[in-house]
């Protein structure tokens, strides 16, 4: 999938993916694609809440190997 920003939060725990992905956005455009990295199981329930809350569209939820993979674009 096409991203136009990364951010890597593996290793950070609830809730810092969320504010790192929070302060992120704020640099991007609106349409733009943000691709989150993260190695939290809780991240899963996390980006789903967060992504109604805050009205960004969650493309897309991954999981392989132990991390999780997400696409959110910027609403």
């Amino acid at each position: 999938m096409h991203f136009d920003k990364e951010l890597d939060a593996r290793g950070l725990n609830c809730p810092l993916p969320i504010l790192r992905t929070k302060k992120a956005l704020t640099d991007m455009a609106s349409g733009q694609v943000l691709k989150i990295l993260a190695t939290d199981p809780g991240s899963v329930k996390d980006f789903q809440a967060f992504s109604k809350q805050t009205g960004n569209a969650l493309l897309s939820s991954e999981t392989a190997n132990a991390e999780f993979v997400f696409f959110l674009k910027k609403r």
